[in-house]
């Protein structure tokens, strides 16, 4: 089973590393997905993040032409979502090769989770829970509150305590739960966007 573990440019992302060891822990052939200001934050390491994961980290949308370089995804992760990814993606912007997968993913029958890692003060913008409802509706594991990420302080928090194996436990949970009889189908596909590029 494949994982896409889509990262941004929140904290918990310098610790992305301990996300892909939870989803192979967890039997997932795990790839790695950054946005582009996430990857900057990974640039002298990446070599051991393809390492790790066995793929290429993917930052960007591939070039016309060239072959998709990631196997297709059974499911997604976007973690940590940062507080400008969730109000783009909510917006259906996917100015991003990792807004772009996962923008598709979802109405491609791809079971996606997301947990969020940012602060009380950004979450107090409207946008915020405008773009949550816009995800839930669309069908997309929104983890938050009790069942996931709770939002720090101003100004406060510990990437280094980022719940990881929440994150992992619940799409493993909601892939399994697809995989059953009357769960969600749908064949994802390379896809405009790249999918798997």
């Amino acid at each position: 089973m494949i994982l896409y573990l889509v990262a941004c440019a929140a904290g918990p992302t310098q610790y992305v590393d301990e996300g892909v060891r939870q989803a192979q822990a967890r039997g997932w052939d795990t790839c790695l997905v950054l946005t582009p200001s996430a990857a900057r934050w990974w640039e002298p390491r990446l070599a051991e993040l393809e390492g790790l994961t066995g793929h290429r980290v993917r930052s960007q949308y591939k070039l016309p032409g060239e072959r998709d370089a990631l196997p297709k995804a059974d499911a997604m992760l976007v973690a940590p979502l940062s507080c400008t990814s969730l109000n783009k993606w909510g917006n259906g912007v996917a100015d991003t090769l990792a807004l772009g997968l996962v923008s598709e993913g979802v109405h491609l029958g791809v079971p996606v989770a997301a947990m969020p890692y940012f602060n009380r003060a950004q979450a107090a913008q409207p946008a915020v829970a405008r773009s949550i409802a816009d995800l839930r509706a669309q069908g997309v594991l929104y983890l938050d509150g009790p069942d996931g990420y709770v939002s720090h302080p101003p100004k406060q928090g510990s990437p280094g305590d980022y719940p990881w194996h929440a994150a992992v436990d619940a799409v493993t949970k909601l892939a399994e739960a697809v995989r059953r009889p009357g769960g969600r189908t749908g064949e994802p596909g390379p896809g405009a966007s790249g999918q798997c590029s």
